[in-house]
């Protein structure tokens, strides 16, 4: 009987694992399925160019996975049963014998008081092509106001300034503007927003949001047309309601390897995992840490179904990536335990290299199988693993 290898969630994680899985152990020892509430895959850092009317190439999870011997399932997950081993999905249940969880996250409200009623987000492809929806009927001299002073939220309100020249757009960040880049990216960061005419609110916490703005602790009052809720993310609620061992955040516990610690039979990647880099920082949500979770979670699988060895764990940060608009950029460089250095890219040659960094992770997502091409290994026998 074939090992059954499920894998929740096709986003950066998702998809990479299933992918570095398939090229690494045999198909006649193996079934792997990948599910997803999507049949295409969401680059899901371009959301805000989605939004403000750019089309993306679109990548159907069939055709990436075609000939690989991935079968993609297209349902929605409403349950994990990790007594039983079985997921439950909108169109029946399927077993494992290995789970790896990647159902990422999504746009949390934080608790603020109209939110859920009249804000928009970015998180994914149906509530960017909302927001495109809602800025195609938005007449020129229109208010907006993003809320979140993070990497989402900077990328959101230039992106919005730079196609909609003709609209008031500000942004509202509860510490100071990049607050926590070099001086030079700041700097750079400043210039930008004034270039593009973006109202800045910085220190300023939002405490409701209503039909025509956001209100501050402070008592002011915003006006806003539209405003775009960028302030946070939380993981999906699934594995909580599970005997996994999770976090106070809902994320995952895992070992070195990417494995639960409560549940050796499920590993969990990019945001839905609650792990650690290299020298024992938390690694945070990002498409930076999905990737090399997705890869240390499927060696580790591949290590222990064929009683190989695995490399330590290496996983760290080079930079933060921060596209302002289409021509324009920040590369923060950091140190591996993400703590910025005083270097930075700054212009159109951070928004080239920016590029380059978005198309590299789409193109690994869109050719699964075909980079640094590995021996299939064959999945060793309960005895001759004992032996190992």
């Amino acid at each position: 009987m074939k090992h059954r290898i499920v894998v929740l969630g096709a986003g950066y994680a998702g998809a990479n694992a299933a992918g570095r899985l398939a090229k690494r152990l045999h198909p006649a020892d193996t079934e792997i399925t990948l599910v997803n509430a999507d049949p295409e895959f969401v680059e899901r850092v371009r959301m805000h160019q989605l939004a403000t009317g750019q089309d993306l190439k679109p990548r159907l999870l069939t055709e990436v996975f075609a000939g690989t011997g991935v079968r993609v399932r297209t349902a929605w997950v409403s349950a994990v049963d990790t007594e039983r081993k079985t997921v439950a999905l909108d169109d029946g249940d399927i077993a494992y014998d290995t789970l790896v969880y990647a159902l990422g996250s999504a746009a949390a409200d934080s608790g603020v008081p109209g939110v859920a009623e009249h804000a928009h987000h970015i998180d994914g492809k149906g509530s960017a092509l909302r927001l495109r929806a809602r800025f195609a009927g938005l007449d020129a001299g229109g208010t907006v106001l993003v809320v979140g002073g993070g990497l989402t939220g900077i990328e959101a309100v230039t992106e919005i300034a730079e196609a909609r020249p003709d609209l008031e757009v500000a942004l509202a960040a509860r510490g100071g503007l990049g607050d926590w880049m070099s001086e030079k990216a700041r700097r750079h960061l400043r210039g930008t927003f004034e270039r593009l005419g973006i109202t800045l609110y910085e220190d300023t916490d939002i405490t409701r949001v209503g039909p025509d703005g956001a209100t501050t602790a402070a008592g002011r009052e915003i006006p806003a047309e539209v405003t775009v809720w960028t302030a946070g993310f939380a993981v999906h609620p699934i594995a909580a309601a599970t005997t996994l061992d999770v976090s106070v955040t809902g994320q995952i516990v895992v070992d070195d390897t990417m494995r639960s610690v409560s549940h050796p039979d499920v590993y969990a990647v990019g945001d839905a995992a609650l792990a650690t880099g290299a020298n024992g920082t938390p690694l945070r949500m990002s498409c930076a840490s999905g990737v090399p979770t997705a890869y240390r979670a499927a060696d580790a699988i591949v290590a222990c179904l064929t009683g190989g060895s695995l490399p330590e764990n290496k996983i760290g940060y080079t930079g933060q990536c921060v596209s302002l608009g289409r021509r324009d950029a920040v590369v923060q460089w950091v140190t591996p335990d993400d703590r910025p250095k005083d270097s930075a890219l700054t212009g159109k040659t951070a928004a080239r290299l920016k590029e380059i960094i978005c198309k590299a992770a789409a193109w690994s997502i869109s050719h699964p199988t075909s980079m640094r091409p590995v021996r299939r290994r064959r999945i060793l026998q309960a005895e001759e693993l004992a032996s190992v």
